[in-house]
């Protein structure tokens, strides 16, 4: 807090006045010193106990595999054409209508094959589908 002395010359003072900044900080300080406590309680709620439950291993994904030669498998049977494809992913699928696909794609593959192959999963009517990758 500046005060400037009594003297002749009439001239502006060039120091900043920061009491109303102190006054404005002491008072957040102490909203916030009030407010603090409350934000940190909580309703005290038992939790009923459960068991512990297992995953589903029978709703396994189906394994599509495409090889570099463009040899289709399902399930590591060999699929002779998407018709054969088709058919057999519409069986699963009505089996289990949540059924998933995987889909292992040989780096080598022509990326058309692999547009027919999905295609062939959409027709059949399998919404679900992942490609599966190696980590380097």
């Amino acid at each position: 807090m500046a005060f400037k002395p009594q003297s002749d010359d009439e001239s502006a003072m060039s120091e900043i006045n920061v009491t109303p900044l102190v006054d404005v900080m002491l008072v957040l300080v102490i909203i916030l010193l009030v407010t603090a406590p409350l934000l940190t309680q909580s309703v005290q709620v038992k939790l009923p106990k459960t068991t512990q439950t297992v995953a589903d291993i029978q709703k396994q994904p189906l394994q599509l595999g495409i090889d570099a030669q463009g040899a289709v498998t399902l399930n590591k049977e060999p699929q002779t054409d998407l018709a054969m494809l088709e058919g057999n992913l519409k069986a699963q699928l009505a089996n289990d209508p949540e059924i998933g696909v995987h889909l292992y794609a040989d780096e080598a593959v022509v990326y058309a094959k692999v547009a027919q192959v999905m295609a062939s999963v959409q027709h059949a009517g399998i919404a679900k589908i992942a490609f599966v990758s190696v980590e380097k």
